[in-house]
């Protein structure tokens, strides 16, 4: 992820014209592809795969006409790769959006004194979610630019704009990505779910001379009637949320019997349409630590617990429970981790630099009572609700999360011996999961590519096989090598990965490139080009090792699902003086477990710096300009492409 640093606004509107994305050659995307896989498949299929990369390559082939006109597509277009991308990443997914797409954000622990208290912060929050979007709506937001690689470059800042006017509406085949006109009188309003009711906030209310904005003081009062007003078992509604945690498909399905009904059509709208969804929790009974808090965040518990307190569709979901964990749970289509950060960090500073301002809008009695969405059901919705809370139990069952903090030491350790402390930890990932598995596999890494217009990310590969020849030296070989040697694949496993970033960061990584020449190719109507079809293509796509760097300034942590049935998510924080971690992985695959992997990651980070204490001195004269490349990725679970899956992050 980068790391910004912020610039005064210029105006209502970004002062500069960020470039297009580039088509990188062609040549260099099926090198860079040999590359990458040779070392993670057999010596047969390699040879059996780079036939076939040769042969799409040849002038006058298939590729040379696929480059071409994806190249009209660039000049014609401001962003040639963000629909293809946008669809294949998220829309076109049908699992669940929880643990499997949405990423969460884990807000410090509270120490709430009672449901009042718990209240009050909900309210204050509200205000400060206001106060954010205001600055987003007036385009005041100082433009990012980046630091490190290229530093000072201007990054995109559309993605912000998406934050709380969008929404995802399922679909049978593809969802869609709603976007609802920034400003809009539509949006006055968000959603409060409260013991698996949802009710109507107003933000606005149309008085007979003129419209007022809610206070802080009047938005504690409406939250204080919606508590009560959830309390009255005689009006509960059935848990309509759990509906938007099932796979995409079934969702839509269930949404067309829905709105056949014109009184879930009206209530459905509504929830479309908010400025974001406010979940108050009861407390959970689990013990509060860190993982349980993650857990909450990301599925809720399931239906036993608070997993039908949410409306997993809506991008921005913030969560307060009565035994103080808090936090935020995101679809994830509209934006990157970094948006995610900026935003619940701001909100992180206004709740602990802002004071609360009890004063009022309007008068307690000019106040309307919030409205409870109602629902109509029927036998056969009533069975549809049944399967939803059954499918959303089995996946909290499946879940095996860690949430790690390693303490030996932190990136201020690694700074010092000139290397980057994301490069540093990718190669320590890749030393575990070789410890686990006796073998590297694809790894994602997500990559900003906001430096372009509508940039989103690309994927860093970083299962090099530089990494590979390292991982090697402190475990197969380990015996037989020198400190030295050792150090200097260590070296080369960071310089790879460094140079892989800017690869990407500059948009001339592989992934877009494929996914770009194999839409265009279906576009055409073509028989799929072989390299699409072949096995070394479908296994770089599945991401058995999924990760993220998102560093955050203030005490918070972010998560995510593994992408694949036996993979892991692995979400980190980097801090001075340690590393946070958090590892998923699901407990009905025999090859994985977050525990081992844990103990296997604590281990390698140990011997690493071990090593470095041991080097008298840096290895490479590359050195310097690896310590900057961790500048330069996108965190937050941002997940990529993926052609068989049985998942999708």
């Amino acid at each position: 992820m980068p790391i910004l640093e912020r610039e005064p606004p210029k105006g209502r509107r970004e002062s500069y014209v960020l470039p297009k994305v580039p088509v990188p050659p062609l040549k260099q995307t099926l090198d860079m592809y040999l590359s990458c896989m040779k070392h993670l498949v057999k010596e047969e299929q390699y040879q059996k795969t780079k036939a076939i990369v040769v042969k799409f390559g040849e002038p006058g082939g298939t590729g040379e006409l696929l480059q071409k006109k994806l190249l009209e597509r660039s000049d014609k277009t401001y962003n040639w790769v963000y629909d293809y991308w946008l669809e294949d990443m998220y829309l076109n997914q049908r699992l669940a959006l929880p643990v499997n797409s949405n990423p969460a954000m884990v807000f410090p622990k509270q120490n709430f004194k009672d449901r009042k208290d718990s209240l009050r912060f909900a309210a204050h929050l509200i205000t400060g979610v206001l106060e954010y979007k205001e600055r987003i709506d007036t385009r005041v937001l100082p433009v990012d630019f980046a630091r490190g690689q290229l530093a000072g470059t201007p990054l995109c800042m559309k993605q912000y704009y998406r934050l709380f006017n969008t929404y995802r509406l399922p679909g049978h085949k593809r969802d869609t990505l709603v976007i609802h006109k920034p400003g809009s009188t539509e949006q006055e309003h968000i959603i409060v779910a409260c013991k698996n009711q949802f009710f109507v906030l107003d933000l606005v209310l149309d008085l007979v001379v003129n419209k007022k904005k809610l206070k802080e003081m009047d938005i504690l009062t409406q939250l204080e009637k919606i508590v009560k007003m959830a309390e009255n078992s005689e009006e509960r509604q059935p848990p309509f949320g759990l509906l938007t945690s099932d796979g995409r498909t079934e969702w839509a399905q269930a949404r067309e019997v829905l709105i056949k009904d014109s009184v879930n059509r009206e209530s459905l709208a509504v929830v479309e349409k908010c400025l974001c969804v406010l979940c108050l929790d009861d407390p959970s009974g689990m013990e509060v630590g860190d993982t349980s808090r993650a857990l909450l965040m990301l599925h809720g518990g399931g239906h036993e617990k608070m997993g039908a307190n949410r409306w997993y569709d809506k991008p921005m979901q913030f969560i307060v429970g009565e035994d103080g964990v808090c936090g935020t749970v995101c679809e994830h289509s509209p934006f990157e981790g970094i948006v995610l950060v900026a935003c619940t960090e701001y909100l992180m500073k206004f709740m602990t630099g802002s004071p609360s301002k009890m004063g009022r809008a309007i008068s307690v009695s000019e106040l309307p009572t919030p409205a409870r969405l109602l629902w109509k059901t029927t036998p056969h919705i009533q069975s549809l609700l049944k399967a939803s809370a059954e499918r959303l139990q089995r996946l909290v069952r499946d879940l095996d999360m860690d949430v790690h903090k390693f303490e030996v030491y932190g990136k201020e350790f690694i700074k010092k011996q000139k290397m980057s402390p994301d490069a540093y930890i990718q190669v320590a990932l890749q030393l575990a999961f070789y410890r686990c598995n006796g073998r590297l596999v694809s790894t994602y890494e997500s990559a900003s590519i906001r430096r372009f217009h509508e940039g989103r990310v690309d994927n860093i590969r970083s299962a090099t096989s530089e990494a590979l020849a390292f991982v090697k030296a402190m475990t197969d070989e380990k015996a037989s090598l020198s400190d030295s040697e050792k150090m200097k694949r260590l070296w080369d496993a960071i310089n790879a990965q460094t140079n892989y970033t800017i690869t990407a960061i500059t948009g001339l990584g592989i992934d877009n490139h494929l996914l770009g020449l194999r839409e265009i190719a279906q576009e055409l109507k073509m028989e799929r080009p072989q390299i699409f079809t072949d096995e070394t293509y479908v296994a770089s796509n599945q991401f058995i090792l999924s990760t993220s760097q998102v560093p955050t300034t203030v005490e918070m942590f972010c998560c995510y699902g593994p992408v694949v049935p036996n993979g892991y998510g692995c979400c980190y924080n980097p801090q001075s003086d340690h590393l946070l971690f958090s590892v998923t992985s699901f407990h009905g695959s025999t090859e994985t477990c977050s525990a081992v992997f844990i103990k296997a990651l604590d281990e390698g980070l140990v011997e690493m710096r071990d090593l470095c204490r041991k080097s008298n001195k840096p290895q490479s004269s590359a050195a310097p300009a690896a310590s900057k490349a961790g500048e330069n990725n996108q965190g937050a679970g941002s997940k990529l492409p993926s052609i068989l899956q049985k998942t999708g992050k």
